[in-house]
């Protein structure tokens, strides 16, 4: 994979900028500001961005608001949101548009490199890698069940998760398109998800099923 890193800890930086190369990995630029990081994935085109949350000048947000830039200018591009810091209301904005090449891990959750190499290749291939914390933060701390839905719409739920289209779950499954469509809207039906402004019920749905 070919990696943008936004660290301002610069120890920090360079010891996942030297451990991604000796995985193989192509780490492009590592730097330590949004502003480096915005004009960094502009320039290399990366497959996955690794951000931190609070970065100069303010340490507060500016490694998320920078992240949402990247969503909106280069959707193809990966976010890996990698900090101490659970901000629910930018993490929630960042998932709102698509649920795909999105990930939101915890400095001292991650426990080997393995892991955090597996979560960069789910977000590199379009799927999403949540910390079960941020997802709790997520949902206002209330831990939901998955009640009533079948082994298949398990299934469905668990490709979704993985940020599939319909398409791609039917074609993962062996199952028509409007067979994927009518678990989704049970999956939708069941876990008390009607249509509703502003609410993007796959998200929802997604971080239900993870928090499960």
């Amino acid at each position: 994979m070919r990696l943008v890193i936004a660290e301002d800890a610069v120890v920090l930086r360079d010891g996942l900028v030297q451990l991604l190369r000796m995985r193989g990995h192509e780490v492009a630029a590592a730097v330590g500001d949004g502003d480096a990081l915005v004009a960094a994935v502009a320039e290399h085109a990366p497959d996955v961005a690794v951000v931190d949350v609070r970065m100069p000048p303010g340490w507060t947000d500016e490694g998320l608001r920078a992240a949402l830039a990247l969503r909106r200018d280069h959707p193809s591009v990966g976010v890996l949101l990698f900090s101490q810091h659970i901000v629910p209301g930018y993490a929630a904005e960042l998932l709102a548009g698509t649920p795909s090449g999105v990930g939101y891990l915890l400095k001292e959750r991650v426990s080997d490199l393995d892991e955090f190499e597996t979560a960069l290749r789910r977000v590199a291939d379009g799927g999403t890698a949540l910390d079960p914390e941020v997802v709790a933060h997520l949902l206002g701390g209330e831990r939901r069940k998955l009640p009533g839905l079948t082994p298949r719409e398990r299934e469905v739920l668990g490709l979704m998760a993985e940020g599939r289209s319909n398409a791609a779950i039917a074609g993962a499954l062996v199952v028509s398109e409007r067979a994927v469509e009518k678990h989704v809207a049970n999956i939708f039906s069941k876990l008390g998800l009607p249509p509703a402004p502003g609410d993007h019920r796959r998200v929802l749905a997604v971080l239900r099923y993870l928090d499960a």
